[in-house]
């Protein structure tokens, strides 16, 4: 079998495995089972973090440990139109010429095709390796908080090859620090008048995307389309918030969001607004959201209570003024995004709502700015704000051997440099550095396009070129 379908082999058995963030158990014991079937040793931490160690090729047992690094959780995304269990259902994958997608699904190649990596390693007979650690870890797409929780003794090598990146061709050698937060505000709710019709209004056909990969790519956020429709309504009628939902993930862009609300007005009135507003929004978008729309339809049964006129435009506003998008582009990186913000989940239930942003920065200190004023927003919105799940940047080293040595395999094998960069969103690379002073740092991977949307897909051609690279400069290695 070829190497690229054995890979990919490798990622179908894993796909099989339904593994939603913080739901990785079932894969964990899947891999110590394959590893005890090849007699590698395993350990595993308390968190649930996962190291397979591999021997040396004959000849190279005195050579630095090199340790590859992969998540074992994926982003749990669908269309709305989809039925997919991610509690028991396998993804299910589609090839379409040189790429792989799956089923109205994200497709988990963030990072599945990074363990699919370590295993085709762990199994090529004629491979040429240095003692190897095989480092799966938990809860990534959540915060990076399973190698938040890492054993400090867990791992021993200090060469690390993170498969965590999405274009075959960029090393990433740094990334940006980031921190979430969380603003709770109890609203109450009151009966609402008979003579109010419920209506349910929806943004949606958005390509969402990743938070910090695509934050500058100018797509919209469904919350934020959400809101300024609501606004346009509120000058027109009386309306009052039932309801509200938009978003799902602390690192995505919201793809859709809906609202139900009570208000002093006729559907043909409602809906005058809310074709004005898809127009502006077609307008401004383009291209970049071909599939946009915004609806309004009766709502389904009739709601007894909701929040007061007042609650309703206060919220409202709350969503309009949280910052979202980029916030700062880099001076000494060029097109590098510095700081942003993401407009991530917002929910009212029952008259309490709860709203979750994430901040990104490469630059501490604009990471806290950032981080105060959607806390000083939030606040003076009467909200109550924590933040959580904070992480540092990486800071890039271009004098790492590695790198030194990763360039000129790269340039031998495929004749031309590779690219070197710095990236907006968060790599376990900033833990794990932080963690083990003096590791030596790489992250690279094949060619995936819109990760953590249903849009997903792999480059097929891009997984053969890594899995030369990675071929060559393990034997590199090994004989270091």
């Amino acid at each position: 079998m070829q190497s690229t379908d054995r890979i990919l082999d490798y990622f179908e058995q894993i796909n099989a495995i339904p593994r939603c963030s913080k739901n990785e158990a079932a894969l964990c014991r899947w891999l110590k089972q394959w590893a005890l079937r090849k007699k590698f040793d395993t350990a595993e931490d308390e968190a649930g973090n996962l190291v397979v160690r591999l021997p040396a090729s004959p000849g190279a047992e005195g050579a630095p440990i090199v340790v590859i690094q992969a998540h074992m959780d994926m982003v749990c995304e669908k269309t709305p139109d989809s039925k997919h269990d991610f509690s028991k259902d396998p993804i299910r994958s589609v090839r379409s010429g040189d790429w792989l997608m799956a089923d109205r699904t994200t497709l988990g190649a963030d990072n599945g095709i990074a363990i699919a990596y370590a295993m085709a390693v762990a199994e090529d007979a004629g491979m040429i390796r240095p003692p190897m650690e095989l480092l799966f870890t938990v809860d990534e797409e959540t915060g990076l908080n399973g190698v938040k929780q890492m054993g400090r003794d867990l791992i021993q090598g200090r060469i690390l090859l993170n498969l965590d990146s999405e274009d075959e061709g960029i090393f990433t050698i740094g990334c940006a620090g980031g921190v979430d937060s969380n603003l709770v505000r109890q609203l109450g709710d009151e009966k609402l008048s008979a003579d109010l019709a419920c209506f349910e209004l929806t943004v949606g056909g958005l390509n969402g995307g990743h938070s910090g990969i695509d934050i500058h790519k100018h797509r919209a956020n469904a919350n934020k389309l959400l809101a300024r429709t609501l606004a346009a309504l509120n000058k027109r009628t009386d309306c009052r918030l039932v309801s509200l939902e938009g978003g799902s993930r602390h690192n995505a862009i919201a793809r859709d969001a809906r609202a139900v609300m009570a208000c002093a007005a006729d559907m043909e009135s409602i809906n005058a607004v809310v074709a004005e507003m898809e127009r502006t929004f077609r307008d401004e978008y383009g291209e970049m959201e071909p599939s946009l729309f915004v609806g309004a339809a009766p709502a389904a049964g009739t709601p007894s209570a909701g929040l007061t006129a007042e609650a309703s435009r206060q919220v409202v506003a709350l969503l309009l003024a949280l910052p979202h998008g980029v916030a700062g582009m880099s001076p000494n990186l060029s097109g590098l995004v510095e700081t942003s913000s993401n407009l991530a989940i917002v929910s009212v239930q029952e008259g309490r709502l709860r709203i979750l942003t994430s901040q990104r920065s490469s630059v501490v200190s604009r990471l806290a700015e950032i981080t105060a004023a959607v806390r000083a927003v939030g606040e003076l919105a009467g909200a109550q704000v924590e933040e959580e799940n904070k992480y540092p940047p990486w800071p890039p080293s271009v004098e790492d051997p590695l790198l030194l040595q990763a360039k000129q395999t790269y340039a031998r094998l495929f004749g031309k440099p590779p690219v070197i960069q710095v990236i907006h969103a968060g790599l376990e690379c900033a833990i794990i550095g932080a963690m083990y002073p003096g590791m030596q740092m790489l992250s690279l991977g094949p060619t995936i396009r819109s990760p953590h949307s249903p849009s997903e897909r792999l480059h097929i051609p891009s997984v053969a070129q890594v899995w030369r690279f990675l071929e060559a400069l393990l034997e590199n290695l090994a004989r270091t």
